[in-house]
C-alpha cells in the first residue's frame, strides 16, 4: 500500500484510490451519492482531503455488511460536516444496523433452507412457494403464475 508523506493534507483521484483500494469509479460515485466530498483545483482537478481515507474505509466496510448506501449516507450526515468517523461512531451506529442485519441473516438462513423446494414449484404454483408465498398468503386471493404479474395491483 502505497504510503502517503504526512505533510500532504490533499489527496488526488488516484492516491484516494491506490490507498484505499476503492476504484476510482467507485470514488467518483460516492461523491455523486453525497458520501464523500472534493474541492475542485483551479484546473478543475478533484482534491479530498486526507480525511476522506477514514470516510472511504468506513462506507466499505459498511458496505461489506450489506448495509445500503443510503443508510451509510445518512450515518455519515449525522457527523459534523468534514469530521471523519471514530471507534465511538462506528461502535454506535453499528449497533443500530445489528436488528437489521439480523433480519437479513434470518431471511437468507431461510432462503438456503427452502432453496431446494424451488425445484419443485418451478414458480407455476405460489400456492407452495415458501420464497415467494411464506404462509401461503396469496394462495388465498388468487393461484399461479398471474399472481407475480398482477403483484402491483391491488385488487385481486
Amino acid at each position: 500500500m502505497p504510503q502517503i508523506s504526512e505533510k500532504i493534507h490533499e489527496l488526488t483521484v488516484g492516491q484516494l484510490s491506490a490507498r484505499s483500494g476503492a476504484a476510482v469509479s467507485a470514488l467518483h460515485f460516492y461523491e455523486s451519492k453525497g458520501l464523500i466530498s472534493s474541492r475542485r483545483t483551479s484546473g478543475n482537478q478533484r482534491r479530498y482531503s486526507r480525511d476522506t481515507l477514514r470516510r472511504v474505509a468506513f462506507i466499505r466496510a459498511a458496505q461489506r455488511v450489506g448495509i445500503p448506501l443510503a443508510t451509510i449516507r445518512e450515518a455519515l450526515a449525522e457527523l459534523p460536516e468534514e469530521r471523519t468517523p471514530t471507534r465511538e461512531d462506528w461502535a454506535r451506529l453499528s449497533e443500530a444496523w445489528r436488528s437489521e442485519l439480523d433480519e437479513r441473516i434470518k431471511q437468507l438462513n431461510r432462503l438456503r433452507d427452502h432453496l431446494t423446494d424451488c425445484i419443485g414449484c418451478g414458480c407455476l404454483s405460489l400456492d407452495t412457494c415458501v420464497l415467494s408465498n411464506p404462509g401461503d398468503v396469496f394462495g388465498e386471493r388468487r393461484a399461479g403464475s398471474r399472481l407475480m404479474v398482477d403483484k402491483g395491483r391491488t385488487s385481486a
